[in-house]
């Protein structure tokens, strides 16, 4: 038994269920319920968000407009495509029943700001998926920028700067340094995949063990000696520290948010608007007939490396001004987040399959998970745990998906 929906009454149905949502969190705000926080105010943001989004897509229908066929088939698939979403939302739920303080905008905004530069790192590595490979250095990169913009970006007053005698540069120089440099071991990555045709792994592997044992040998370096890098620069920490709009009562917003953003928007319009974009959903989605399209496989593997270092040494940076410092250790482990970011937003390992939006909701259900596990002091232990159950089911579902489709 099956019934079929127009995609237009679909879309007024949803609207009408954001609209539905805003009233609701306008009664609730004037009612104005304590132990509720901010929740009124936050289900009108996510209400306008679902009733503009919809009214957008009816007037501007895209490709994917067609009818929706309901049965127990597509039923099942929607819910097995949104499981980890699902349960996301229920754990949320669970976590504001047992701590209220969880619906505050503070919270959200906090979850924002931790989630940027995690998002720029996954919006890097998931190029390395859509060709079906991916980047073990990245977490390293991350940590090269760090230490080496933080190296030139020190106060002149300070008591252990790392070079005693460095004139104070222009607050562009030593970023745009850390970046070429990282770029530098991006293009590494991309020759030994593009050349040799190494898997990414094992490439990405072995430029990952050079990248920590070069950046360790440089944060050694005297008089630093491997101490912690502090002591940084007010205009270089105000990459990462700087609030926007603050003030009467409303706690701001990072800079970091805006500056994802636009990177975000930025790697959306390479991936869909751009001949490199389509290459590389090529390249990753039938290598061999890419070659016969005439795609340049060669140029297009190398470039994915470079600019996916390039925003590493972007996240790297801005982790750095966010801390107001660095050391050796910083950024090791990203690189398995944002991969386990990118599957559970649908990012396909088999390579091929990526949504910028996807990748966007499969960083910030993790952040919230690790952020709301946090709040109700749930053992780091159990942390680990939650986070690799949620990756597990994340691939299963990403390889059920693939051999449905073979």
């Amino acid at each position: 038994m099956s019934s079929v929906i127009t995609q237009q009454s679909f879309r007024k149905s949803l609207s009408g269920v954001g609209a539905l949502i805003v009233l609701l969190g306008l009664v609730l705000h004037f009612v104005a319920i304590k132990t509720l926080y901010d929740l009124p105010v936050i289900m009108m943001i996510v209400g306008l968000w679902i009733f503009g989004q919809n009214l957008y897509r009816l007037k501007h229908p895209g490709a994917h407009s067609g009818d929706i066929e309901l049965n127990s088939k597509t039923i099942n698939n929607l819910l097995t495509n949104y499981a980890i979403i699902i349960a996301m939302v229920v754990l949320v739920f669970i976590i504001c029943v047992l701590q209220p303080r969880f619906m505050q905008i503070r919270v959200v905004l906090d979850i924002m700001t931790q989630s940027s530069t995690k998002l720029i790192i996954a919006l890097g590595i998931c190029f390395t998926l859509i060709i079906a490979g991916c980047d073990l250095s990245a977490g390293r990169i991350v940590g090269l920028a760090a230490v080496v913009s933080t190296s030139m970006l020190q106060t002149e007053d300070y008591a252990n700067r790392f070079f005693p005698d460095l004139a104070q540069l222009p607050l562009f120089v030593p970023i745009i340094i850390a970046i070429l440099i990282c770029m530098a071991f991006g293009a590494l990555n991309g020759f030994l995949v593009a050349q040799y045709e190494m898997h990414p792994f094992i490439a990405t592997l072995a430029t990952s063990v050079i990248v920590y044992g070069s950046c360790s040998l440089y944060f050694d370096l005297p008089p630093n000696n491997s101490q912690p890098i502090g002591g940084v620069r007010p205009d270089f920490a105000a990459l990462g520290q700087t609030k926007l709009f603050q003030g009467a009562g409303f706690p701001g917003i990072s800079v970091l948010i805006p500056i994802a953003a636009v990177i975000t928007v930025a790697i959306w319009f390479v991936l869909n608007k751009t001949v490199f974009g389509k290459n590389v959903y090529a390249v990753g989605g039938n290598r061999e007939a890419a070659v016969v399209a005439g795609v340049n496989v060669y140029a297009t593997n190398l470039f994915i490396f470079v600019l996916a270092a390039g925003l590493y040494g972007i996240a790297g940076v801005l982790e750095a001004a966010r801390t107001a410092g660095a050391t050796n250790q910083y950024g090791m482990g990203y690189e398995l987040d944002a991969i386990a970011a990118c599957v559970v937003g649908g990012v396909s390992l088999m390579g091929g399959i990526a949504t910028v939006s996807g990748i966007i909701a499969g960083v910030f259900v993790f952040t919230i998970i690790q952020y709301g596990l946090q709040f109700i002091s749930i053992s780091p232990m159990w942390q680990q745990v939650i986070k690799g159950i949620i990756i597990a089911i994340a691939v299963a579902i990403d390889m059920g998906k693939y051999r449905k489709k073979n």
